[in-house]
C-alpha cells in the first residue's frame, strides 16, 4: 500500500500543480508518469488495468452521445481517408529526409519502415481529444463533433490494421454480433425499470466491459470497438444522457491512470527527447492539413481551425503500431521510448494550444480571406436570430424552462440556440424558434450584436466551461445587455458574478424555491392565496416587452 501511496501523492500533486499553473491536470499527470518512472519506483500491475478500465468507459460514453450519420457526412469520412494518406506520404517523405541529413535512429531503415512509422504519427488520441472537448463543454458543438466523427473512423481503420497485421481472422462466431441489435432492445427495457441510482450506473459498466469489450475480445475483434458499439446501440434510450453523465467522474478517475501510464512506458534521455522533438514539429503540419481539408468541405475557418488543433496530437495507438512493427522486426526495440514519449510530449502541447484555441482561432481567422456564406456547409449558416429580444443558449431542460417563462409570462421575444441538431428539430416541432449556433463562437455574438434588438442573453448551459468561453465571446463582441447565466456550484455563482454577469444562478437552489412555490400554491398550506398573489406584482402586472421587459428580467 506504501508503494499505492506514493504513486498517489505525485499524481495528486503534480495535478495540482498543473492546475495552479493555469494547465490542464492531464499535464500534472503526464509528468507524475515520468517522475515515477525517474524514481524507478515499483511496478504497479494494477495501472494498466485502470487504464484500459477508463478507455473502456469513455468509448462507452461516446458511443451514448454519437450519432452515426455523422460518420457518413463527407467531411468526416473523407477528411479521414485523405488526411491519413497525405500523412503518411509527406511524413515517409519527411522522415526520409531526416535520415539523409544524419538521424541516426532513421538511418538505413526501409522505405516499409519509414512509412510504417509515419502511419503510427497519423492518428489522433481519441481518449485525449474527447477529454479535452469535454472538459471546455464542446462535444456537441459542430467542430466538436466532427473531430469525435474522425476519431471513431480512425478507430476503424486501428482495427482493420490490427486485424490484418495479426495474420488472424476474427471468430466466424463474430458474425453472430449481428444480433445484438434485437437484444439491445431487451437491454433497453430492463434499463427503464432500474430507476435513476446506483443500479443504472452499474447497468452501464455492465454493458461496457460484458457484452462490449469481453464479447468482442473473445471473437477476435478489438474490446474497445465492442464498448463503442454498445454504447451506439443503447443511445436511443431516453436516459442515455442520464447514463452518460452518471460514468463522468468514474471515467474521469480511471483515465488518471491512463496518462500516468503513458509516461510510465519509458524514461527519456537527450537523444531520446532530440527525436521526440523532431516528431512534433510534424504537428503543426498535422493541424494544417485537416484545416485545408475541412475548408476544402466547405466548413467555416473557425471550425475547421478549432478541429484542426483538437486532432493536433499523437495517439496511445501509435504505440501499439510501433510494438507491431518491434514484433516483425521492422523497427528497434528503443522505437517504443521514442514514440511513448513523442505522444506524451504531443499531449502536453495540445494541452497547452487548445486551451488558448479559441483565441487562436480568433487571430488566424482574422488574417485568412472572408467567406461567401452561400456557399458554405448548410451547418455553417447562420440562423436567424433578428427581431429576438431575449436570446437563451443551451436549450435543455434550464434552458427550456427559461425559454418559456419568457415567452408566456413576460411576452418577450426569444429565441433558444443550441447546436443539438435532434433537440432542435423536435423543439421546433412543438412550435418554438429554436435556431442552431455555438455561444462560443465570436461571430455569432457579432450577428446578435449587429441584429440591434438582443437585451438579454440567458446562459444555461450545463458545463461551466462553455458558459465562460460564451461569457468571454459576449463581451468581447461588445454587447452591453444583461446577462444571466445558470450554475450547478457556489463556486460557479461567485466565478459569474466577479466576472460581470448580472444574474448568476444556482439551479439546486432555483429548484427548491420552484418547489415551494408550486406545493404553495397548489394547496399544501392554508393561506390566503389571492392576498399573496395581491402582494406579488410579478404576478399581476401585465406582460411587459421592450427595454422594460429586459429590466424587469
Amino acid at each position: 500500500m506504501s508503494v499505492v501511496a506514493i504513486y498517489l501523492v505525485i499524481t495528486f500533486g503534480l495535478g495540482g500543480l498543473a492546475m495552479a499553473v493555469r494547465l490542464p491536470p492531464l499535464v500534472g499527470f503526464l509528468t507524475a508518469g515520468f517522475v515515477i518512472n525517474a524514481l524507478n519506483l515499483e511496478e504497479l500491475p494494477q495501472l494498466d488495468l485502470i487504464a484500459d478500465l477508463g478507455v473502456t468507459l469513455l468509448l462507452f460514453a461516446i458511443g451514448l452521445k454519437l450519432d452515426v450519420r455523422i460518420l457518413l457526412r463527407r467531411e468526416v469520412w473523407l477528411t479521414t481517408s485523405a488526411h491519413m494518406v497525405i500523412n503518411v506520404v509527406f511524413g515517409a517523405i519527411a522522415l526520409w529526409l531526416f535520415a539523409l541529413v544524419g538521424v541516426s535512429m532513421l538511418a538505413g531503415q526501409s522505405l516499409e519502415t519509414i512509412a510504417l512509422l509515419a502511419f503510427a504519427l497519423s492518428f489522433s488520441s481519441t481518449v485525449f481529444v474527447v477529454k479535452v472537448l469535454e472538459e471546455r463543454g464542446e462535444s456537441n458543438a459542430l467542430y466538436g463533433r466532427i473531430a469525435i466523427g474522425i476519431l471513431v473512423m480512425q478507430d476503424i481503420i486501428a482495427v482493420v490494421f490490427l486485424t490484418v497485421t495479426s495474420g488472424t481472422l476474427p471468430s466466424l462466431w463474430a458474425l453472430t454480433l449481428v444480433g445484438l441489435w434485437p437484444l439491445t432492445r431487451v437491454l433497453r427495457r430492463i434499463w427503464s425499470g432500474l430507476g435513476h441510482g446506483e443500479m443504472q450506473s452499474l447497468f452501464g459498466i455492465v454493458m461496457a466491459f460484458v457484452p462490449g469489450y469481453a464479447l468482442f475480445s473473445a471473437l477476435g475483434l478489438k474490446g474497445d470497438l465492442g464498448a463503442l458499439v454498445i454504447g451506439v446501440l443503447l443511445a436511443s434510450h431516453s436516459a442515455s444522457s442520464e447514463l452518460s453523465r452518471s460514468l463522468f467522474h468514474i471515467k474521469e478517475l480511471l483515465l488518471v491512470g491512463f496518462f500516468v501510464s503513458i509516461g510510465l512506458t519509458g524514461l527519456p534521455d537527450l537523444p531520446t527527447i532530440g527525436v521526440a522533438l523532431l516528431m512534433l514539429m510534424f504537428l503543426p503540419f498535422k493541424a494544417g492539413w485537416f484545416f485545408i481539408l475541412f475548408t476544402i468541405m466547405k466548413l467555416r475557418h473557425r471550425t475547421a481551425l478549432l478541429a484542426g488543433l483538437s486532432l493536433m496530437n499523437y495517439s496511445e495507438f501509435g504505440l501499439i503500431v510501433v510494438s507491431v512493427g518491434v514484433t516483425s522486426g521492422l523497427l528497434a526495440p528503443a522505437w517504443l521510448v521514442e514514440m511513448s514519449i513523442a505522444v506524451a510530449l504531443s499531449f502536453v502541447v495540445s494541452a497547452l494550444v487548445n486551451g488558448r484555441g479559441h483565441l487562436m482561432e480568433e487571430k488566424i481567422a482574422a488574417r485568412l480571406p472572408a467567406q461567401d456564406e452561400r456557399t458554405l456547409h448548410p451547418d455553417e449558416r447562420p440562423g436567424d436570430a433578428s427581431n429576438a429580444e431575449v436570446v437563451v443558449l443551451g436549450m435543455g431542460r434550464v434552458g427550456f424552462a427559461a425559454y418559456q417563462r419568457l415567452t408566456d409570462h413576460y411576452g418577450l421575444r426569444v429565441v433558444g440556440v443550441d447546436y443539438d441538431g435532434p433537440r432542435i428539430e423536435r423543439l421546433a416541432d412543438e412550435g418554438l424558434r429554436v435556431i442552431e449556433g455555438d455561444a462560443t463562437d465570436l461571430d455569432f455574438w457579432n450577428q446578435l450584436r449587429r441584429s440591434g434588438c438582443v437585451r438579454i442573453a440567458v446562459l444555461a448551459m450545463p458545463r461551466h466551461g462553455a458558459n465562460v468561453t460564451a461569457l468571454a465571446c459576449l463581451r468581447e463582441s461588445g454587447f452591453s445587455g444583461r446577462v444571466a447565466s445558470v450554475a450547478r456550484y457556489d463556486d460557479e455563482v461567485e466565478w459569474a458574478k466577479d466576472h460581470g454577469v448580472d444574474i448568476a444562478f444556482n439551479v439546486y437552489s432555483g429548484a427548491g424555491l420552484e418547489l415551494a412555490d408550486q406545493a404553495a400554491r397548489g394547496g399544501a398550506l392554508d393561506f390566503d392565496e389571492s392576498e399573496s398573489d395581491n402582494n406579488s406584482p410579478e404576478e399581476n402586472e401585465p406582460p411587459i416587452t421592450g427595454k422594460g421587459a429586459a429590466d424587469k428580467a
